[in-house]
């Protein structure tokens, strides 16, 4: 697996997540950090948010969230998708649905191969290596990935993280910023380990992008609702996690 991008390229990123624990890209910027990984076909990958599964794990009664779910091996010698298994979080991390095994659908083949995905992970690969001392920096990560829509209805807000305020029990946390449609809010938080806020943004064009230490941070989003309660109102993401194998 080939880095192409300088340290230098990166640094604009590296640098708040090394101070804060998190750091916030617009898209022009993720786009050029994901081009030279080999970014194409956005479109295509988008539209594939609109074939997810219902999610049938939700504590909280709702039926707001689709998703999709898949892991990979990531290392220097290339991604390597797992065969299917289940999503597990224990009640440390997620007190509503954690505990139990969660088998979700499948990331469809083209999808789990796509050039878009595939640049999504080399790039994190470079980002979380740089990152990780090397006395902690696995050989090989384990990555999960996760496509989420989060519908939003007059009498049903939809809600991007049900269990509140969190931490996911790994090392690092993307989530890119695939689509909204009619939405309005969906404020992404971040807080210390004390709990303490220290920062917030919003996460709203195609490739919009936040990077969370998920060691060192927080983070929650605000519930979505829709702009015209009339027409169909969604929030799309791709979220993107590593850790130690």
């Amino acid at each position: 697996m080939t880095d192409t991008l300088l340290p230098a390229d990166l640094a604009g990123v590296e640098f708040p997540l090394a101070q804060g624990g998190f750091a916030f890209l617009h898209a022009p910027t993720t786009h050029a950090l994901l081009a030279p990984y080999g970014l194409a076909d956005w479109d295509g990958f988008a539209a594939s948010w609109n074939r997810l599964g219902l999610d049938r794990y939700m504590a909280d009664g709702g039926r707001y969230r689709r998703r999709r779910h898949a892991t990979y091996t990531v290392s220097a010698d290339g991604i390597e998708r797992k065969k299917h298994q289940p999503h597990y979080q224990s009640r440390d991390y997620n007190e509503l649905n954690g505990g139990i095994e969660r088998w979700f659908r499948p990331v469809e083949a083209a999808i789990g191969t796509h050039p878009a995905l595939t640049a999504v992970l080399r790039l994190m690969r470079r980002l979380v290596t740089d990152l990780t001392p090397p006395d902690r920096r696995p050989d090989a990560w384990h990555v999960e990935i996760h496509q989420f829509r989060i519908e939003a209805r007059a009498e049903e807000p939809g809600e991007p993280t049900p269990e509140g305020l969190h931490r996911d029990g790994v090392d690092w946390v993307l989530v890119l910023m695939v689509q909204r449609e009619n939405v309005a809010s969906g404020e992404t938080t971040i807080h210390d380990l004390h709990r303490r806020p220290v920062g917030h943004f919003t996460l709203t064009k195609p490739l919009d992008a936040a990077l969370v230490d998920d060691n060192r941070v927080y983070h929650g989003v605000t519930a979505v609702r829709p702009l015209d309660p009339a027409r169909p109102a969604w929030r799309d993401v791709l979220v993107v996690t590593f850790r130690h194998q």
